[in-house]
């Protein structure tokens, strides 16, 4: 019989990646937030790297997955919004570790659209954005409707009936209606059904279940701390909502809107129902009050999410697993929370973008506690998950890995700006293209953001914005027309667009036909000589 310790040590390390939909960067006491308390991500963070400036490459969901998952940007995976399929012929993160002999298990959800190519016209996955990524089995998926948690709080005697969204309603409102007040009472499930504690409790079983020298691929989903915005006991009352830094706005929202066409646009298609099932109105007149209170139950939101994730560590480190266990945790995209008198995601704005990052090797300790200051990018975490277990990035790939950082050692070269993309057409309803009068294709934005600027180019004529940050970190003041910032403005372009010219689809770019055959690269065979 072979000795454990040496198996174990020999063999590929086991793979951990947790997301916690709509989580903000800022929204994680490591990072320095004075109200929010997540112990057990900071545990994470002391044995592992902090990234504090890490953005999501595209929002809302489906795109934002789809550039974690790819390591492409969304020019090159063209998942533009959610139900845009993705394309079968891009390869993924659960493919590739499929390929290392992994056997990657979801728990959750995934929000990939699939390829209608590549299925029968009739086939009822058309129907739905929620999708599963191609190379994941499924241990428990839980789509937005919810209803495999829902027979789990049913079959622990919770009256369920009330369906999604409006389980997640106080439950004294179920089935009644509100005057759009917000308030801190709780919903009828408790801290130890949520949706998030019912994941964990099937992750750990599914771990009870591995076999100790078999290394295996988990991704937790979890919809927290994503609305409807509600949090049993002692979550909902954890915060005081006039606790929180100040939100970042202008006067009024009817100032929002008068500074560009898109915030006119966006603000008014914002409803209280998307957040808060039954609210009535618009999100934009909800009031300082109610957005106090929204944010403290998005905080305990985030505490609750987090005493789910310390379930997990002991799981993982009860199965004897922890030193084996590669950890990411992240987030897609971010919260505007207020901010701009907006809730959700999307736009241009950093609260929407920037997301949490920690990833901890315990093969690498050079750098345990370590906070990484300079920017990195969904992109990212395909290209890093490959590079710790041992293997290239393909060279197609738009993200970077981050190894380095992870032992101690800062790339000279690295990039001196994050990228997002926005897309924002409407192709069922054309609702956008409508309103600005332009085609799907001019729908979009896109952002290069520096430490001291911010430069939002958009399609369709729709006019710039430049922001400069070291004197406007609301992001209120546009200097676009500004002729002073003239020069900024005129380089951040040329830099937008030479980042679009060097990372438009390399797929077959990079390989060449040769009187010697095929040199280069293509992506799913192995690399060719020339």
């Amino acid at each position: 019989m072979k000795d454990t310790a040496l198996v174990r040590k020999d063999r590929r390390p086991n793979v951990l990646l947790i997301t916690c939909d709509q989580w903000r960067s800022d929204c994680l006491s490591a990072a320095g937030h004075k109200v929010v308390r997540t112990p057990n991500a900071d545990a994470l963070a002391a044995e592992g790297v902090l990234f504090r400036q890490h953005y999501g490459g595209a929002a809302p969901c489906s795109p934002a997955r789809a550039c974690l998952y790819t390591g492409l940007y969304q020019m090159n995976n063209r998942v533009c919004r959610n139900g845009t399929p993705l394309d079968a012929r891009h390869g993924n993160i659960a493919l590739s570790a499929r390929s290392l002999g992994y056997d990657p298990t979801l728990f959750g959800y995934t929000d990939v659209s699939p390829d209608p190519r590549t299925l029968a016209p009739g086939d009822p996955r058309l129907k739905s954005y929620e999708g599963v990524l191609p190379g994941f089995t499924v241990r428990q998926l839980l789509p937005e409707h919810q209803k495999p948690w829902l027979s789990w709080l049913k079959a622990r005697g919770i009256e369920s009936s009330a369906g999604f969204p409006d389980i997640h309603r106080p439950a004294d409102e179920v089935g009644a209606g509100t005057d759009g007040a917000v308030t801190s009472a709780p919903p009828v499930y408790s801290k130890d059904e949520t949706p998030a504690a019912f994941l964990t409790g099937e992750f750990a079983r599914w771990l009870d279940e591995q076999e100790r020298d078999t290394p295996w691929f988990a991704h937790l989903s979890f919809l927290s701390p994503h609305p409807p915005f509600i949090v049993p006991e002692p979550y909902n009352r954890m915060y005081d909502p006039a606790e929180g830094p100040a939100f970042h706005r202008a006067v009024s929202w009817q100032a929002e809107a008068e500074s560009h066409p898109y915030l006119a646009y966006n603000l008014d298609l914002q409803e209280r129902s998307n957040f808060r099932p039954g609210a009535e109105g618009k999100v934009r007149d909800w009031g300082d009050d109610n957005f106090g209170r929204i944010r403290a139950l998005y905080y305990g939101m985030i505490s609750e999410v987090d005493a789910q994730l310390g379930r997990i560590w002991q799981a993982v480190k009860g199965a004897g697993a922890w030193d084996d266990t590669i950890v990411v945790l992240t987030s897609d995209h971010a919260e505007m929370m207020g901010d701009h008198y907006m809730l959700g995601k999307g736009g241009f704005f950093d609260g929407s973008y920037h997301i949490p990052l920690i990833i901890r090797d315990p093969r690498r300790r050079k750098a345990a506690g370590a906070k990484v200051d300079r920017f990195t990018e969904a992109v990212d975490i395909a290209p890093t998950l490959l590079a710790l277990l041992g293997e290239e990035t393909p060279p197609h790939f738009d993200g970077r890995s981050l190894k380095p950082f992870l032992d101690a050692v800062e790339p000279g070269d690295w990039r001196e700006a994050a990228h997002w993309e926005f897309d924002f057409r409407s192709v069922a309803e054309g609702d956008a293209e409508r309103h600005f009068g332009i085609g799907p294709r001019q729908c979009n934005l896109a952002v290069i953001r520096t430490k001291q600027f911010k430069y939002v180019h958009f399609g369709g004529g729709l006019p710039p914005l430049l922001f400069d940050l070291e004197q406007d970190r609301d992001e209120l003041t546009n200097v676009a027309a500004d002729p002073a910032y003239l020069p900024v403005r005129l380089e951040l372009a040329e830099r937008l667009l030479a980042w679009r010219a060097e990372h438009l689809d390399q797929s077959l770019a990079l390989a060449e036909l040769t009187d010697d055959g095929v040199a280069g690269h293509v992506p799913g065979l192995p690399p060719f000589q020339s």
